[in-house]
Formats: structure tokens, sequence, C-alpha cells
């Protein structure tokens, strides 16, 4: 199922065709395509190259390890997510390797590693769900994750589906309109909270 968004300006068809479903298939994502995916985040700018990033992966090739990270998904996510072939944990390294002192810019960063791993994903015909929630508490243990490092957020991977295998309560959510805010709702001018001239008509 494609869900292309209703821009106002052209933008490149890959971001146009980027969503997030919640209906996988249960088709194995290939090795390589996943490699493709971290390569793509591995180039991603960060703040001095720190590349605050890690990703704890789990496939069904592995059962008993995507059980183990489905069960570190709050119970609504789990309903859906378990469909997935893929389920991920992204990770900040919180600190600077070279002088220890916090990486403000952490969280970011990360965001900007799965910036490119979206696109990436989308030109390969994956879809990604990203999620916030989970226990971050049951992440650390499941995964032994060291002081320094927080999880950010779960990642559910696959191939699409069509919404027919979801439980029915997230049906309408899959085939409901796509929307936005407007972008003179979110690009100031002069102060905050002023419009830029930019999007005036």
């Amino acid at each position: 199922m494609e869900k292309p968004a209703p821009t106002d300006y052209p933008i490149e068809e890959v971001l146009r065709r980027r969503w997030s479903p919640r209906a996988f298939s249960d088709r194995t994502v290939e090795g390589e395509k996943l490699l493709s995916l971290f390569e793509a985040a591995r180039w991603a700018p960060s703040s001095f190259n720190e590349q605050p990033w890690s990703f704890i992966v789990a496939t069904k090739e592995n059962p008993a390890e995507h059980a183990q990270l489905l069960n570190c998904l709050m119970e609504k996510n789990q309903q859906w997510a378990r469909l997935a072939p893929v389920l991920m944990v992204s990770v900040a390294k919180l600190n600077f390797e070279k002088t220890g002192k916090p990486n403000r810019h952490a969280f970011h960063d990360v965001g900007l590693a799965m910036g490119n791993l979206l696109v990436e994903a989308t030109a390969l015909g994956l879809f990604v769900h990203q999620m916030a929630g989970l226990s971050v508490d049951k992440v650390r243990q499941a995964f032994q994750v060291p002081e320094g490092f927080e999880p950010v957020a779960a990642i559910a991977i696959g191939y699409p589906a069509e919404p027919e295998v979801l439980p029915e309560a997230f049906r309408e959510q899959e085939t409901g309109p796509r929307k936005r805010k407007p972008i003179s709702s979110f690009i100031f001018e002069a102060k905050w909270g002023e419009s830029s001239n930019l999007t005036s008509e």
C-alpha cells in the first residue's frame, strides 16, 4: 500500500513516498538491503563527526531475539509490530569520545542517521515505522546497554502489506489521510511566532 505525501511544494519522489505503515508482510528482508540501510546511516553528518548512533537489531530469522525486542515495546505497539520481520532500537552515546563531556546533539545526530536510513529504505522498497512507545529499562536489561548510552526509539522495518493483516483497531489509521502542519506555522522571521515572508502569498 502506498500513500504519497500531498505536498504543497515539489520535493524528491523518494521523500514523498516515505511513510510509516503498521502493516508489514512476513517477507524476509534481505541481509544486503539491511546493510545498505546501515551504510546510509553511517554517512549521516554529526557534531564533530562523533557518529553517536548504535542500533540493536533483531530479525525473525532469530525468533528468540525478535521476541525479546518485541517484549521491550509498549503493549499497543506489540500488537502490530510483531508482524515486522525486523525490529530495532536506536541508541545514542551521550558523551563525546575525546573529552567525555555531554554531547547535547547526540539525539539530533541519531535522528540524522535515521533520516538517511529512512530514505535508503524507501528507495529499496522497504518501509520503516519508528516508535516512542518502548521501555528503556527493558531494553537496557535485555540487551545489556551500558551507562552513557541511551535507547532512543524502537523501529520496525519490512515490506508493506495490506491493512487487512492488522488488528481491526489499527486499520483506520493505516488507510486515513496523511496530514502535516503548514510551513507557515513553523518558519519564523524577525521574532518567534512571526511567519516568514517566504510563506506569504
